[in-house]
């Protein structure tokens, strides 16, 4: 008979494992690989920003066309950038944005492990989302995929209404919940975010743009509107395949296994009833 002491996961995100079969065992360890993938995903960020900022595909179709015309680009210092899900990934996101001198606004459950957090400028709980979208110029998605988190992002936090009393006459009036020309970014994954909600925003202007490297379904249908939609940057899910990220994940299983072995604390920990 078997006796299973320790499972690792050469992701980060644990999405994968939530089954029945794993979520009741007991006195069982779950690690993951928490870290290896950061770096380029942030990096992923701030080519996004840039991309919309600087109006990329503009550059390119006139580079094709032999076309000079000279434009107005936007510059990413003193952007506001939002991010929905402030753990290791988040973190990495805010350094880079940082050094751009972005002001950054972060969502976590648990706001108070970040009040020392120089690299941001304002910690909100899961109350906050509103609020970082009514302000942010560049919202970004890091959000582990857990129960609770399934659609975090809906149709209402795109779009809001307000009702106005004009002389006893009450409208419902229509404002943006996301700031005018917003641009979305999901680098978690697709199924935090309302899909036909995020398209149908793209569609009718309540976002500038979008960033994806992550869906609801993988691999993209190709009956899907997001390839048609000229607002949106896709990318299959590979933003975080650098060159030698398998190999960085192998060897930090490696350094587990040697802890393991030696009967000390694993590396990365997580709470497989929180989903992270």
């Amino acid at each position: 008979m078997y006796h299973l002491d320790w499972i690792h996961s050469i992701t980060a995100g644990i999405d994968h494992l939530i089954c029945p079969e794993i979520t009741q065992l007991q006195g069982v360890t779950i690690t993951n690989a928490k870290g290896i993938y950061s770096s380029s995903l942030a990096e992923y960020v701030m080519a996004a920003c840039s991309y919309f900022n600087k109006d990329i595909p503009r550059l390119v179709q006139n580079k094709k066309d032999k076309k000079w015309d000279r434009f107005t680009v936007g510059e990413l210092k003193g952007k506001c950038l939002g991010i929905v899900g402030y753990g290791d990934i988040g973190s990495a996101t805010a350094r880079l944005a940082n050094a751009y001198g972005m002001k950054v606004l972060a969502l976590r459950k648990r706001p108070e492990l970040s009040t020392d957090d120089h690299w941001v400028d304002r910690v909100y709980g899961i109350d906050g989302l509103s609020t970082i979208m009514a302000e942010s110029d560049f919202l970004v998605v890091a959000l582990a995929l857990t129960k609770d988190t399934i659609h975090f992002i809906k149709d209402k936090h795109f779009k809001r209404y307000n009702f106005i009393d004009d002389n006893n006459n009450i409208s419902l009036i229509l404002i943006f919940s996301a700031k005018k020309g917003q641009v979305f970014i999901n680098i978690a994954r697709g199924a935090v975010v309302d899909e036909k909600a995020l398209i149908k925003s793209l569609q009718n202007g309540e976002l500038r743009g979008a960033a994806l490297d992550v869906f609801t379904v993988e691999p993209l249908p190709q009956s899907s509107q997001l390839w048609e939609l000229d607002n949106v940057l896709l990318s299959p899910h590979n933003a975080d395949m650098t060159d030698g990220f398998r190999h960085r994940s192998v060897e930090f299983f490696t350094e587990n296994v040697k802890r393991f072995v030696n009967g000390e604390s694993l590396l990365c920990p997580v709470d497989i009833s929180a989903g992270y």
